[in-house]
């Protein structure tokens, strides 16, 4: 019987999102509810597993990692992309590492959750009621105003149409863009510095790789505008956090709205959780039933093909 462990299930409900009955005598499944600060601890943990049940990049698998866990014979991780698995190392073991479908739709919503939120001083004003108080503040439109889209794949043109759809207009930067594919969608080609310059918000929704990383830096937080809200809901790679902190601490720009951190679960003494005009969620935006019914049910699906000798959605490194 293969040992199959699931990591990072810190709402435990992971088990009620697939039907992991199916494996039968095949395989037991052990899940782990909780984040791992002492590597050994972690190793210790999984030590007998033959397959990890990634969720997304929770937990770093790296090149140790995969070398202390003998028994290791497969690794699935929710999505088709995971920069936390070093899959070359895996590979040279002989471990395959498959992916699976995961919805883009509700980061897309989340977006907008954290941009409304923000622009109608939604945090404050439902603090200030149950206080017992009433308003304390004005809100402010989105009509009108510039959205700036960093990344335009299957988020950015989400969060773009729904810009459209609230009287904005969008300006979008991405390698593949032209500036007639951007006006059949309604948007506006624009390089970074212009759209960094122009926009009264902007959401990155990138992909990491050598161009991406840290693409947004104290230089670019300097070219926005001082009253324009900073949206990543992507990677907190793509920024360095620091100079974010700093410019909010300043006021060179008028806030950010934040789903993604340097370190998760954000530690208790993090700087931004006391820096001025921040409205930050704990990495929700993937974070739904139907995303992990979806992603669950394939981990099981690419176990089942794997002890059939029959895997795909194999990862490439």
């Amino acid at each position: 019987m293969k040992n199959v462990v699931i990591l990072d299930d810190y709402q435990e409900v992971a088990l009620e999102m697939a039907d992991w009955a199916r494996l039968g005598s095949r395989a037991s499944v052990k899940v782990v509810n909780r984040r791992f600060s002492d590597r050994n601890a972690l190793k210790q943990a999984i030590a007998q597993a033959n397959v990890l049940v990634c969720n997304r990049e929770r937990t770093r698998i790296d090149r140790d990692l995969i070398a202390d866990l003998p028994d290791l014979e497969l690794i699935v991780t929710s999505g088709m992309q995971n920069k936390a698995i070093d899959i070359a190392a895996a590979n040279e073991r002989g471990i395959p590492v498959c992916g699976t479908a995961m919805l883009g739709y509700p980061t897309v919503e989340l977006t907008w959750a954290l941009i409304l939120a923000f622009f109608r001083n939604l945090p404050s004003e439902i603090a200030s009621l149950k206080a017992g108080g009433w308003q304390v503040g004005l809100g402010h439109g989105l009509q009108g105003k510039t959205l700036g889209i960093v990344g335009y794949g299957r988020i950015g043109k989400g969060v773009a149409k729904a810009g459209l759809g609230f009287g904005m207009n969008v300006l979008a930067l991405s390698r593949s863009l032209t500036a007639d594919s951007a006006a059949a969608d309604g948007v506006q080609k624009a390089d970074l510095d212009t759209l960094l310059a122009k926009s009264d918000v902007v959401s990155l929704h990138l992909n990491v790789n050598s161009e991406s990383r840290g693409l947004i830096g104290a230089k670019q937080f300097e070219r926005m505008k001082n009253t324009a809200l900073f949206v990543n809901t992507a990677r907190s790679i793509l920024i360095d956090e620091t100079a974010l902190v700093e410019a909010l601490t300043k006021g060179t720009i008028g806030g950010a709205a934040l789903d993604v951190f340097d370190e998760e679960p954000l530690p208790k003494d993090h700087p931004l959780l006391s820096t001025p005009k921040t409205l930050l969620t704990p990495h929700l935006g993937y974070v739904t039933e139907e995303n992990y019914r979806a992603s669950y049910s394939e981990a099981l699906e690419n176990i089942e093909a794997w002890l059939d000798g029959s895997l795909t959605r194999v990862l490439t490194a």
